[in-house]
C-alpha cells in the first residue's frame, strides 16, 4: 500500500539569543548528569562564528519547513503473493527512486522486540555521562560511545547528540547477562533479514537478480547505532545531527514520537511526521552508486528540541571493507571503489574540510 501524502506547515524556531552564555549557564543549573558536557566542550565555537555562517543560519531560520507523511508501504503484501506482492515491490522501488525514504508497516518484526529496544536504550542513556564514556561500560566495544563532533571548527558542524555505535561483528563482547545485550542482538538479527530482503527486491526491480548482497553484506559487516538527542538550550543554533547522507546500502530506523528528522525533497527541506509504529527505510550512498543513480541517497538531518529528548535506533546495511562497488547499469556514473576506500575518503574529507563530500569524489 503506497499511501497518499499529507503535509502541513511548521515554522522553524526563529528565536535569537543575544547572549548564548546565559543559556549555557541556565542549562548547566538544571542539566542531568547523564548529558554530555556540550556547553563546556564546544563553548569556544560559538564565539568564533563567522558573519557568513550567521547569515546562512539566518536564511535557514526564515524557511517554512512543511511536514510530510513519508510513503507508507505495507510489507505484508510481500507474503500474499500474486499481484499484491508485485505491487508491493513496485512501491518499494518507486519510493526509493522518488524519495529515497519510505515507511514500512507490517514488517514482520515483533512489537515486543521494538519496545524492548526502546526501553533498554532509554535506560542506558540515563546512566551518568562519566560512566557511559568510561572503558568497558556494559562491555561495549572500544570507541562505541560517541558524542558531539570532535572535528567541528564552527557551530554549524556540531551535532548535539550522543550515540553508541556497535559493529555487529563485535557484539560478542557485550555482557551476555544484561537485557540490553540480548535486546540489541535480537534487534540486529531480525532487522538484518528484513534489510537483505529489501535490498534483493530493489536489485530485482533493476533487472539485476544476483547473490551480491547475500555474499557481500553479511550481518557481521553491519552496524547498530543507538542515538539520543538531549534537550538543547540553543536549539535554534545547532543541529541534533548535521546534514548528511548515509555511507551504506540501506538504513533501517526505529524512532520515537518526537519529531526532528528532516530530509531534502525536490530541492527543499521537509520535516518527517513522526510515527513510532513504523520503521523508516532510506537509501544510502552505496545503493545510489550500485544502481547508477536510479535510487537516491538523500541528504537528511535532525533538528534539536529545546524541551524534550529524542531517541532512535538505526541498522546500517554495509558490505565488507574489500567489497567493490560498481554500477550494475552501464554506462557507469561512478568509478569502481571499495567500501574501504569510500569510508577512508569520507573520513579524510571530514578531517580536512569539516564535512563529507561523498559520491562526488567518485564521479566517472
Amino acid at each position: 500500500m503506497y499511501m497518499s501524502l499529507e503535509h502541513r506547515q511548521v515554522g522553524v524556531d526563529c528565536r535569537s539569543e543575544k547572549d548564548p552564555e546565559k543559556k549555557f549557564e541556565a542549562r548547566n543549573k538544571t542539566s542531568m548528569e547523564s548529558d554530555p558536557p556540550f556547553q563546556e566542550a564546544y563553548k569556544s565555537l560559538f564565539g568564533n562564528s563567522t558573519q557568513e555562517s550567521k547569515e546562512a543560519k539566518h536564511k535557514e531560520e526564515e524557511e517554512i519547513v512543511e511536514e510530510y507523511e513519508l510513503p507508507l508501504i505495507d510489507l505484508s503484501q510481500l507474503y500474499i503473493g500474486g499481484l499484491e506482492r508485485e505491487e508491493c515491490k513496485a512501491n518499494i522501488a518507486r519510493a526509493s527512486i522518488e524519495w529515497g525514504f519510505f515507511q514500512a508497516t507490517n514488517h514482520g518484526i515483533s512489537s515486543d522486540i521494538l519496545e524492548s529496544m526502546r526501553r533498554e536504550q532509554a535506560k542506558v542513556f540515563k546512566q551518568p555521562f562519566l560512566e557511559k564514556a568510561s572503558e568497558n561500560f556494559h562491555k561495549f566495544p572500544a570507541g562505541s560511545y560517541r558524542w558531539g563532533t570532535p572535528t567541528a571548527t564552527c557551530w554549524r558542524q556540531l551535532s548535539w547528540s550522543e550515540a553508541f555505535h556497535i559493529p555487529i561483528a563485535e557484539m560478542s563482547t557485550l555482557d551476555d547477562c544484561s537485557n540490553l545485550s540480548s535486546t540489541i542482538k535480537m534487534f540486529a538479527a531480525t532487522v538484518s533479514h528484513l534489510t537483505l530482503e529489501l535490498a534483493e527486491i530493489l536489485a530485482e526491480k533493476l533487472g539485476h537478480k544476483s547473490n551480491f548482497f547475500k555474499e557481500n553484506c553479511s550481518p557481521t559487516s553491519c552496524y547498530v547505532r543507538m542515538n539520543r538527542y538531549p534537550p538543547c538550550p540553543i536549539s535554534s543554533e545547532v543541529y541534533g545531527l548535521t546534514p548528511h547522507t548515509d555511507s551504506d546500502f540501506l538504513t533501517i530506523l526505529l524512532q520515537d514520537q518526537v519529531g526532528g528528522l528532516q530530509l531534502v525533497k525536490d530541492g527543499k527541506w521537509i520535516a518527517v511526521k513522526p510515527n513510532p509504529d513504523v520503521l523508516i527505510v532510506n537509501i544510502g550512498d552505496l545503493f545510489q552508486a550500485w544502481s547508477n543513480n536510479v535510487y537516491k541517497s538523500v541528504e537528511h538531518r535532525v533538528v534539536c528540541n529545546a524541551q524534550v529528548e529524542r531517541l532512535s535506533s538505526a541498522y546500517f546495511f554495509c558490505p565488507s571493507y574489500d567489497t567493490l562497488i560498481e554500477s550494475c547499469l552501464k554506462p557507469s556514473a561512478y568509478t569502481k571503489f571499495s567500501f574501504r576506500q569510500y569510508r577512508q575518503q569520507v573520513q579524510d574529507d571530514v578531517q580536512q574540510l569539516g564535512y563529507k563530500v561523498g559520491l562526488h569524489r567518485f564521479v566517472a
